[in-house]
């Protein structure tokens, strides 16, 4: 379990944020906390420790109330390559500066032409 004192500072700010995201998107929808939690399929103290970001929560827990609001493609993209600007650029950093083709390679192209 993630106790929160281990956490980075702008881990825990992050996961805070995402609570409140979490309940404004249910308050906006009108969905009631008794609701919500039977939908998600979790006890309601659940649900209030995933409104305030609590780490110690499951990552699964997040993902079914993220599921109940209909906001699950958002997740699916959390880490997508596009969004991963460093990743992408450590990536390019080990592109090869020229690309040779074998001769067996130039031979069978050729043979297509």
């Amino acid at each position: 379990m993630a106790d929160k004192a281990n956490l980075p500072i702008p881990v825990q700010k992050a996961l805070r944020k995402l609570g409140q995201d979490i309940s404004d998107a249910r308050r906006r929808r009108r969905i009631p906390t008794s609701l919500m939690s039977e939908r998600a399929g979790m006890a309601r103290a659940t649900l209030a420790k995933i409104e305030k970001g609590d780490p110690t929560v499951s990552l699964g827990g997040y993902a079914s109330v993220l599921f109940v609001l209909g906001l699950t493609a958002r997740l699916q993209d959390l880490v997508d390559a596009a969004h991963d600007l460093t990743g992408r650029e450590l990536a390019d950093e080990a592109l090869p500066k020229r690309v040779y083709l074998s001769r067996s390679t130039q031979k069978k192209a050729g043979d297509h032409e």
